[in-house]
């Protein structure tokens, strides 16, 4: 490894994720030298699995007020670095230098690749173009301090890096397999940074007993209710993803948090409403139509034009139907328990999966602690803290990675600032 210990950088970026490559080649766009510190052996390994390797780059709500919005408390902080860089800016970032996007349901925002590639393909020509040094496999162990200012970043296997600035961004403690294993919040607790409690804020369910067969079935639009003592306590509508151990998909994920609070004062249900748009009688009237068309098959070989055929054996069980019997046998009492199935279909929640399924993390430090029109440490003026070093709740949707792209550019523009004035 370059011995690097004598010199003082201007910059020093911890972490290479996407708010880290944001932050090191805004600083060096703007004439400061920068390194960039990375713990594994390339850059962004986090980014490109996101949004299962297609990467929902950001919401594309460019009415900023509405975006704010979606942070719950956390957006009252975020008005001045999104009135620097907001939705419009992220996406003008992208298709200026050659990954065109497009734009989904509720806003979503994707590479026309549909490859997580594309943007980190994006982001390390940008680095590159703007001359930042990047040091790979440097776990930075400590930051030092002096005087109320950080003067440098203690590697756990090598030289201590010294700089004016420096900016933070290792993440939250989602995938730690990645290299997001909480180093950060660590070091800021440390150096005396308030720091909330981390846990799986974006993350898929455990059902007590997953629907056999469905797995990789994914709903659109479907109504999600979550109940606990028969009352309810939380509702959305959205996409829904069957897995083999329970569920997922962005409706799952924007209610993973109630829910997890919840399980800590008893069981909670899931209740699925599969044909949203169509009411009690609207669904009645489909069956009785479906069974007379059908009047000698199986029910099991109809009920797919209602449901998608994977789900057909999960929703007769509920139903308790045999799946052999005949249309024309079907009874009244039968059919009314099939329509309550399909608009109430009420299954138990075993857990939250752990970090390692998780989107992203709740917690971080106190905003309180962050002054956000620069987005540096109250506690050290030279130490800029961004991503998902925040305790700011986000839902699922490409909000996260716009915090990314928001606090990088901000945090990397105001620390290249007062290292070279």
């Amino acid at each position: 490894m370059k011995t690097l210990g004598a010199e003082i950088w201007d910059v020093c970026v911890v972490g290479g994720g996407p708010a880290g490559m944001m932050a090191a080649a805004r600083a060096a766009e703007t004439g400061a030298k920068v390194i960039l510190l990375e713990r594994n052996n390339s850059l962004g390994k986090k980014l490109l699995i996101t949004g299962g390797g297609r990467c929902n780059v950001t919401n594309a709500e460019f009415d900023t007020k509405k975006l704010l919005a979606k942070f719950r408390d956390g957006g009252k902080f975020l008005a001045s670095p999104f009135s620097q860089w907001s939705a419009r800016e992220t996406i003008d970032f992208f298709e200026g230098r050659g990954m065109p996007t497009k734009v989904q349901a509720e806003n979503r925002a994707f590479p026309v690749s549909d490859t997580a590639q594309s943007v980190w393909d994006v982001l390390v020509a940008y680095l590159k173009e703007t001359g930042v040094t990047v040091l790979s496999n440097s776990r930075v162990e400590s930051l030092n301090s002096e005087d109320g200012r950080i003067v440098s970043a203690q590697l756990k296997y090598g030289d201590a890096i010294r700089a004016k600035a420096f900016v933070l961004a290792t993440g939250g403690l989602s995938h730690p397999e990645t290299g997001s294993t909480g180093d950060g919040f660590r070091m800021l607790r440390d150096i005396g940074h308030t720091v909330n409690d981390t846990e799986a804020a974006l993350v898929p369910l455990a059902l007590k007993k997953p629907l056999v067969g469905a797995a990789g079935v994914s709903l659109r639009d479907v109504k999600i209710t979550v109940y606990q003592n028969n009352a309810k306590q939380a509702q959305g509508i959205g996409k829904m993803l069957f897995t083999h151990v329970g569920l997922s998909g962005p409706a799952i994920l924007n209610l993973s948090r109630e829910i997890g609070e919840l399980l800590k004062y008893g069981e909670v249900e899931i209740e699925i409403d599969l044909l949203p748009e169509q009411g009690f009688d609207v669904v009645d009237a489909k069956l009785q139509q479906l069974f007379r068309d059908g009047i000698n098959k199986k029910i099991r070989n109809v009920l797919g034009t209602m449901v998608q055929p994977s789900l057909v054996a999960s929703v007769l069980e509920y139903a308790a139907i045999d799946s052999d019997t005949q249309c024309n046998s079907v009874t009244r009492e039968a059919r009314v328990r099939l329509m309550r199935t399909l608009k109430h279909l009420r299954l138990e929640v075993a857990g939250l999966l752990g970090l390692d399924k998780a989107i992203t993390t709740s917690g971080g430090v106190a905003l309180t602690e962050v002054d956000f029109k620069t987005m540096a440490s109250k506690k050290f003026p030279n130490l800029y803290l961004v991503g998902d070093m925040l305790d700011i709740d986000r839902p699922s949707g490409g909000y996260s990675l716009q915090i990314c792209w928001t606090s990088g550019y901000v945090a990397g523009t105001s620390a290249a600032a007062i290292a070279t004035r």
